[in-house]
C-alpha cells in the first residue's frame, strides 16, 4: 500500500465527517456566505483542529473571497487546504545522523501509543542496519518496562532496564548512555516516564534525564519527541501545549489517527505549539507508524 493509500485509509474516519459536512453545507447554491463559512468553523472546530486554528482557517477564506469575489464551494475548498498546509508547514522527519550516537527521548502522558511508538521505531532503524538500544525508563509502570522488553525480544533490540518497579528514570538512562557508547550504537531510544502531575515536576524530571545525557555523551544528536493519541482530541492539544512549555521539545508524533473523526488534532497541535508533526500512526501494524506528510495528509484528509 502507497503512503497516499495508508494516509487515505487511516484518515477515513475523519474524511468522512469532515467532507460529509463540508459537502452539506454547499449542497445547496455551491456557493458560500458568512453563515455558511461560520458553519464551516464550527465543522473545523468539531474536527478537533482547534478553535484558534479554525478561526484563522476561515478567516483566510473570507480575505481570498473578498480579494478575488469567488465564494464557490471549490474555491473555499482550495483556500482551506491551503492554510492548513500554511499551519502545518513543510514536511520535516526525524532521521538519524550518520556516524554519531542518536539519542531521541520519547515523551508523553500514559496511554498515547508512546512505548509501541519506540519499539517501531526500532524496528525501523534496524531494518536500515543500525545498531539500536531502547532503555526503559517509564520505571513508574511496570508494564511499560515489560512491554519495551516485549519489543527488544521482537526485535532483537537490547533493551537497559533496572529491576525494581519504581527505579530512578535517570539511573537508566545513565546506564543506558554509557552501554550505547560503549557498544557504539547508532541509536538509542529512551522511553521516559509517563505520568505528568504537574509541569514542575515533568520538567524536572525531563531536565534531569537530559542534564545526564548532555554530561555522559556531549558529542551524540539529542532530541526530544511528544507522542500524542488523537482520538483524545482537544485533551492531545492540552498536553502537547503542556509539554511544549515544560521541556525542550523537537517533534511531535501522533498515534491512532485512524480510530476516530479527530485527525483534525494534527492541525491543531501543530497551530499551538508551532513544533512539526514527523510521524502518523494509522493503524496497529508496524507498516502503519509512518513519516507525517503534511501535503498527503490535507488530501488524504479532505479529499471527497
Amino acid at each position: 500500500m502507497g503512503i497516499f493509500e495508508t494516509f487515505k485509509k487511516g484518515l477515513a474516519n475523519t474524511r468522512n465527517f469532515f467532507s460529509s459536512g463540508f459537502t452539506r453545507l454547499a449542497a445547496g447554491s455551491g456557493h458560500f456566505d458568512d453563515d455558511m463559512l461560520d458553519e464551516l468553523e464550527e465543522l473545523l472546530v468539531r474536527a478537533d483542529c482547534g478553535f484558534q486554528a479554525s478561526k484563522e482557517i476561515i478567516d483566510s477564506v473570507k480575505a481570498g473571497i473578498k480579494k478575488t469575489g469567488d465564494d464557490s464551494k471549490e474555491a473555499v475548498y482550495a483556500s482551506v487546504k491551503s492554510k492548513m498546509l500554511d499551519i502545518l508547514g513543510d514536511k520535516q522527519t526525524y532521521e538519524p545522523e550518520e556516524g554519531k550516537l542518536n539519542i531521541l527521548l520519547m515523551i508523553g502522558v500514559n496511554g498515547t501509543g508512546k512505548t509501541t511508538t519506540s519499539g517501531k521505531l526500532a524496528l525501523r532503524y534496524k531494518k536500515q542496519g543500525k545498531k539500536v538500544i531502547l532503555a526503559a525508563a517509564d520505571t513508574f509502570r511496570a508494564a511499560a518496562v515489560e512491554q519495551l522488553k516485549a519489543w527488544g525480544e521482537r526485535t532483537d533490540t537490547t533493551v537497559i532496564s533496572q529491576g525494581s518497579d519504581g527505579a530512578d528514570p535517570a539511573a537508566v538512562v545513565y546506564d543506558a548512555v554509557h552501554a550505547a557508547v560503549a557498544r557504539k550504537a547508532d541509536v538509542l531510544i529512551v522511553d521516559t516516564a509517563g505520568r505528568l502531575h504537574n509541569k514542575k515536576n515533568l520538567m524536572d524530571e525531563l531536565s534531569k534525564i537530559r542534564r545526564i545525557v548532555v554530561r555522559e555523551a556531549p558529542e551524540a544528536s539529542l532530541k526530544s519527541m511528544l507522542i500524542i493519541d488523537a482520538t483524545t482530541g482537544q485533551n492531545a492539544v492540552l498536553q502537547a501545549e503542556a509539554f511544549s512549555e515544560a521541556c525542550e521539545l523537537d517533534y511531535i508524533g501522533i498515534t491512532k489517527l485512524d480510530g476516530s473523526a479527530k485527525g483534525g488534532v494534527a492541525i491543531a497541535v501543530a497551530y499551538n505549539t508551532g513544533k512539526p508533526v514527523v510521524l502518523a500512526g494509522l493503524g496497529e501494524g508496524e507498516e502503519d507508524l509512518v513519516d507525517f506528510d503534511p501535503e498527503i495528509f490535507v488530501d488524504s484528509l479532505t479529499e471527497e
